[in-house]
């Protein structure tokens, strides 16, 4: 990173497996997105299916870009030995995957 000093080696692999955590995270969001698409014809209206397979692909991409920023942010942080940066990953993607959850369950209920 070019700045700082280099942080204790155990940090910098628990912040990658972070990462690679979110990543994971937005591969199985983006995986969901397909299978929506490809797999419910018979079960959703077309509009409610093109929705919810949009909404959980910009979710799948909007993880991996915030994952690597937190990444960065985070490793700064280590590098400088500043307190780390607030997580919002994680309340972005529990309120987005909710309101999915909920329209989807509005959807099949009536």
């Amino acid at each position: 990173m070019g700045e700082g000093e280099d942080p204790d080696p155990r940090f910098t692999l628990a912040n990658e497996r972070t990462f690679l955590s979110w990543i994971r995270t937005a591969l199985a969001l983006l995986a969901g997105g397909i299978a929506v698409e490809a797999f419910t014809q018979q079960i959703f209206p077309p509009a409610v299916r093109l929705a919810l397979a949009v909404a959980l692909l910009l979710l799948g991409i909007a993880l991996s870009v915030g994952a690597f920023f937190r990444w960065v942010n985070v490793e700064r942080s280590l590098r400088r030995r500043k307190p780390l940066p607030v997580p919002l990953i994680a309340p972005v993607v529990s309120a987005a995957v909710a309101a999915a959850s909920g329209g989807l369950l509005a959807v099949i209920l009536l």
